[in-house]
């Protein structure tokens, strides 16, 4: 395997430097980022919907034992990529409010936790202070979402770029090892 990687390491290296383009270019221009990213989960949807009706109709053996569910989930792929790829503003709201009303209700299910923990647990004051930071984090998505889609794009880029970077210093890793090893197996055969 490390042979393999080793071989390959500018792959992985690669893959970084376009995560870290990618995250610079979130921050940079955040709407563009933001239609890209609405766009493609467009293109995947379809994709996947277009890719599972197909073997509904070709008659595939799973597909066939699976009955009509996979027939609708294929269809329902294809209705929410078009909508994604028509809507693109309503598919960045949609994801917003999702995403939002997650932060609430995981903050409340924390603070609930916080609670029945109390007596079990001490520093559950922190736990209750997340979750009260996730219920504001879920409002402030709610009541400002131009602002909370910039923010999501901008955590997205910051991940990328924390990403690329891993991906770049693990790709010289793998070169590195790779040459030792490479030449540790020189000089044995060499003697």
């Amino acid at each position: 395997m490390l042979d393999l990687l080793g071989r390959n390491w500018w792959v992985i290296a690669l893959r970084g430097v376009i995560a870290i383009a990618f995250g610079v270019l979130s921050f940079a221009q955040p709407q563009l980022t933001l239609r890209v990213l609405v766009t493609l989960v467009g293109v995947y949807l379809l994709a996947d919907g277009l890719s599972l009706l197909a073997s509904y109709v070709r008659g595939d053996a799973d597909a066939r034992r699976a009955g009509w569910s996979v027939a609708l989930m294929g269809i329902l792929g294809i209705v929410a990529g078009v909508a994604a790829l028509v809507w693109p503003n309503i598919t960045a709201l949609t994801l917003l409010a999702v995403v939002a009303v997650w932060a609430f209700l995981t903050g409340a299910f924390q603070i609930v936790t916080a609670i029945r923990l109390r007596r079990e647990l001490h520093g559950e004051l922190l736990m209750a202070i997340g979750g009260l930071l996730s219920i504001a984090f879920g409002v402030y998505l709610l009541v400002y979402p131009s602002d909370g889609l910039v923010s999501l794009v901008w955590l997205v880029g910051f991940w990328a770029i924390v990403f690329g970077i891993t991906q770049v210093l693990l790709a010289f890793r793998i070169r590195g090892r790779h040459q030792d090893a490479a030449e540790i197996h020189d000089t044995v055969a060499a003697h």
